[in-house]
């Protein structure tokens, strides 16, 4: 049996917005995309040259409507999860201070949820494990 070709690696920056009540915002994958209709951490792809924290700056402006500070940006956990196609590598920051109102600037459905009822939502393979170090965390 021949060895597999090698995925390609992609590099995702996500976060745990958590309001000042402990609940952390998740976010509906739409319809049309990969895992569409599953919750998620906010964030998006990290594109060449890019940090981390500056994508998730940049996403969060983009989706959002929110500002966030680079300071803000605690680095929490990371995902590393193989994809059919792809190898997803995924660090999760905690952040608790924003500039700006939520809004769902790109039609996704947003939640502000408690970490004991993250079990409600389905969330992508790659998630899962962030959910019980964030119980542990909040």
């Amino acid at each position: 049996m021949a060895d597999a070709a090698p995925k390609p690696i992609v590099l995702v920056a996500a976060v745990a917005l958590v309001d000042v009540d402990g609940r952390v915002l998740l976010a509906e994958r739409p319809p049309g995309k990969h895992l569409a209709g599953t919750w998620e951490f906010p964030g998006g792809k990290v594109q060449d040259g890019e940090t981390p924290e500056a994508a998730l700056i940049r996403e969060l402006n983009e989706e959002l409507g929110i500002s966030v500070h680079e300071s803000c940006l605690a680095p929490f956990t990371f995902a590393s999860h193989g994809y059919e196609h792809f190898h997803l590598l995924m660090p999760l920051y905690v952040c608790r201070k924003w500039q700006g109102i939520v809004t769902a600037r790109e039609g996704q459905r947003l939640k502000w949820v408690r970490p004991a009822q993250f079990d409600d939502y389905p969330m992508p393979p790659a998630d899962k494990p962030l959910v019980a170090m964030l119980r542990d965390l909040l």
